[in-house]
């Protein structure tokens, strides 16, 4: 396949959680290369999860040529690169060496629930949750810096004297890639750290102060589509213009056009995320969920309600790796078709807790209602459930908070998966849509870096590419109401005291 030279070609850079990958968008939306690099998940004690943020580096790195030297090869031109990330993972790292003072922390972690509680005897949640829009939890970043901050030796010294940057994994990135010029990162990612003041827009002294959070090593915030400098020419040979940024799940919000007030999508990565478009205004849940922003444009706020899983995808590859149920986690699909139902099996994958709405660190996963029938095609249709069952309970969180979406949009490794979609649809009584175009992620990044660079006018041009390529609708289950009333019953069984 060859270009005409002169079209122009979107990068995405997509930082995951359990890969680094690059595609090259045409500005139409069609796929022209990706590449994919998995790396290292780190556990260094339960509750713990690490990675290296040089096998991030080197990952990025790595794809991103790939993907270069392959365009190139069509003939193709790269008008601009945007960046998606997995968000709240926190890194610090020394300016004068760009040196990562320790493995990053990631947003699974969590080690500093303790000092959530601490933070919570005294109150502190209220003036947190009506800055942020997020609640006291191990998951944002701010209890991470700290606990570098406190854990590495001489780390605090070095912060006092403005030695020492914290970001994001965007914000990482764009330092290496820009060669330690640009220490930014967009108003999505800084809204995920739990001290970033989402209504007026700044970093707030208090939540610093609170967290014991340096403001020196705090990054610029700017929009979600804007200039972000030029990767240095001697990283990949060209000084390409980076034009956006935005964390995963806003980038998926963008990739799936959910533009409207209303507009709901959920992604299904390792973690899954239900986000919903709110507009200008910044929703107050009474029901756990999270108050977030969507993107900033032009100095212009969209806000988003959020529901946070902690563990979707990763209840699978659990499956595949820990328990050795699947060689591929393509086959679980199959699996779990194999049987009717899960013989009142119960997962729940609570892992390193559970997430919205009930922000339970100290859970742990189970299985529960095994018999003598039960096998691997039980246990992993119990797994497919459990993510179903998960995003119905963040559907009824927003639905009390007068927010049911009457249509959601899917994307994500399990968005592959017609078992799933269908016990979706069923479970939330909701019609499934599933785009075209399914690297929502990436290429949500992408067209906000189309935005940054001119070559999108408007999100009108985004929402233009977007159209479904596969719906479910809602069957008749009997079983259904049951299977909620037993999906709760597990739960109990695994809640923290």
């Amino acid at each position: 396949m060859r270009l005409n030279v002169s079209q122009d070609i979107l990068l995405a850079i997509d930082q995951g959680t359990s890969s680094s990958r690059a595609i090259g968008f045409s500005i139409a939306g069609d796929m022209l290369a990706i590449e994919q690099q998995a790396f290292e998940q780190i556990y260094p004690s339960s509750g713990w999860v690490e990675h290296d943020p040089e096998a991030i580096w080197s990952g990025t790195m790595s794809t991103s040529r790939r993907v270069l030297q392959r365009l190139r090869e069509m003939g193709g031109t790269v008008a601009a690169v945007g960046i998606t990330n997995q968000r709240e993972t926190t890194v610090v790292w020394d300016r004068r060496s760009g040196a990562p003072l320790h493995n990053a922390i990631v947003w699974q972690d969590r080690r500093t629930a303790q000092r959530c509680r601490e933070l919570n005897r005294d109150n502190a949640e209220r003036e947190l949750n009506h800055k942020t829009g997020l609640l006291l939890d191990p998951y944002f970043s701010a209890t991470k810096i700290a606990w570098i901050l406190d854990h590495v030796p001489g780390a605090r010294v070095a912060a006092k004297a403005g030695h020492l940057a914290f970001g994001t994994i965007d914000c990482f990135l764009l330092w290496r890639l820009s060669r330690g010029r640009l220490h930014a990162t967009d108003a999505t990612n800084a809204s995920r750290t739990a001290l970033y003041d989402i209504r007026k827009g700044c970093w707030d002294e208090a939540l610093c102060e609170m967290f014991d959070v340096p403001q020196s090593c705090l990054p610029e915030v700017r929009d979600s589509a804007g200039d972000y400098g030029h990767i240095d020419k001697n990283v990949f040979g060209e000084a390409l213009p980076i034009r956006g940024i935005a964390g995963d799940q806003q980038a998926a919000l963008v990739g799936q056009a959910c533009f409207a007030a209303g507009d709901v999508k959920s992604t299904y990565g390792s973690g899954a995320f239900l986000v919903q478009n709110t507009g200008r205004q910044l929703v107050s849940s009474n029901n756990r969920l999270l108050g977030t922003i969507a993107y900033r444009l032009k100095g212009e706020v969209t806000y988003a309600l959020e529901g946070s899983i902690l563990s979707a995808g990763t209840a699978i590859q659990w499956l595949r790796d820990g328990l050795g149920l699947i060689a591929h986690a393509s086959e679980v699909e199959a699996l779990a078709a194999s049987v009717n139902d899960t013989g009142g099996v119960y997962l729940v994958p609570a892992f390193t807790g559970l997430g919205a709405p009930y922000w339970d660190p100290e859970a742990r996963g189970a299985i529960v209602g095994l018999t003598r029938a039960s096998g691997r095609a039980e246990i992993a249709r119990a797994t497919i459930d459990s993510v179903a069952y998960q995003t119905y309970d963040l559907i009824e969180a927003m639905a009390a908070d007068g927010l049911r979406p009457p249509v959601l949009k899917v994307d994500g490794g399990m968005a592959h998966n017609g078992l799933f979609l269908q016990r979706l649809a069923d479970i939330l009584l909701v019609p499934i849509h599933k785009p075209r175009i399914t690297e929502s992620t990436a290429f949500g990044a992408a067209c906000l870096a189309g935005l940054g660079c001119g070559i999108f006018g408007t999100l009108r041009d985004i929402a233009a590419l977007a159209r479904p390529a596969e719906r479910y609708e809602p069957r008749p289950a009997a079983d259904r109401d049951a299977g909620i009333i037993g999906w709760r019953n597990a739960l109990r069984r695994v809640r923290s005291p």
